[in-house]
């Protein structure tokens, strides 16, 4: 958190986001059509195009952020990229988006943290700028996770779509207006909840274990969604009182996925109206980005009116790790 909640010394210049070029997901991708023919929520995913990678991404959204904040690549001092499906298992991902968009040599590192990871990328850039080391830091919350997904699992398609989302994260002015407050937290022994076992030291990929799926995403539904009823909204609390605020001061809550259960759960804890509770991504094409979600929806609300200069928002999330988090910022 920071050390001064109401005199906030870092603040987010400039926010923006980057859906993929392909308009939804593909048969091949989420298995075949019901039945009936319909179409279910994940075949309304958006999708990346052939070729399209997580730098890809990570960029488009950065470029948009870097411009609304009034700074250059060659300005920024660091960039942090949350993301759980980076271009290549080495090196970063951020090395890439700092070669793409020219900025200096200055450091750039992947974190790692599932949709919690943005939330965790905000903190770190909040404590190198409050400390007065550095003026600009680009943090990205992007995530392609459709190539992760078993087509046999058409529950897990219709939580993860691929998207990203940026802020410019730099010094507050005199005003109240930036991060009040960031409260993270981690529990290992639930690590098996969300996860994908193969293709680490602990489980190098072979052909068995390519057979046995072990490379895809793997999600322990029940249990997922009885820690984001747990967890979810006793953090989010801790986060507005950190912040020196009482639940009524919060204009926008902006939890990490869509989920009117998970949204109305929220409202109830903080007791504001259920309305005030954003969908991660309102729009149903870009739902479920994973590390990029929470930042994806800021930058909507933000450019389409919806949350106003002065107001409060509670960003909150809750992903693999099991990781989870909330900050308090006033925009």
């Amino acid at each position: 958190m920071t050390s001064d909640a109401r005199n906030p010394r870092a603040r987010i210049l400039g926010t923006g986001r980057s859906l993929p070029l392909a308009a939804s997901a593909s048969e091949a991708q989420v298995g075949a059509p019901p039945a009936d023919g319909a179409a279910d929520a994940s075949e309304e995913r958006r999708r990346a195009a052939p070729g399209e990678t997580t730098s890809d991404l990570a960029v488009r959204a950065a470029k948009i952020a870097l411009d609304a904040a009034g700074v250059g690549p060659r300005d920024l001092e660091m960039i942090i990229l949350a993301t759980s499906s980076g271009d290549a298992p080495m090196p970063a991902t951020a090395v890439y988006v700092q070669q793409k968009l020219g900025a200096e040599l200055i450091p750039s590192f992947d974190l790692s943290a599932s949709l919690t990871g943005f939330l965790y990328g905000l903190s770190v850039a909040n404590q190198f700028v409050t400390a007065g080391t550095m003026k600009h830091i680009l943090v990205i919350g992007a995530d392609l996770l459709s190539w992760r997904l078993d087509p046999r699992d058409r529950a897990s398609a219709q939580l993860f779509g691929d998207g990203a989302g940026a802020v410019v994260v730099g010094p507050a002015a005199d005003d109240g207006r930036g991060i009040l407050s960031v409260g993270l937290r981690a529990d290992g022994k639930k690590a098996d909840v969300l996860q994908v076992p193969g293709g680490g030291s602990a489980e190098p990929l072979t052909p068995e274990r390519i057979a046995d799926r072990r490379h895809y995403l793997r999600v322990k539904q029940p249990e997922l969604r009885q820690a984001a009823e747990e967890l979810l909204g006793a953090n989010a609390l801790s986060a507005v009182a950190a912040a020196g605020l009482a639940p009524a001061d919060v204009d926008w809550v902006i939890p990490h996925h869509a989920d009117p259960h998970i949204a109305a759960l929220l409202a109830e804890r903080l007791g504001c109206p259920y309305e005030r509770v954003l969908g991660a991504v309102d729009r149903a094409g870009a739902a479920g980005a994973s590390a990029g979600s929470v930042a994806i929806a800021l930058d909507e609300a933000l450019r389409d009116g919806r949350i106003l200069p002065g107001n409060h928002v509670l960003l909150c999330a809750l992903g693999g790790g099991l990781t989870w988090g909330s900050a308090v910022i006033r925009v």
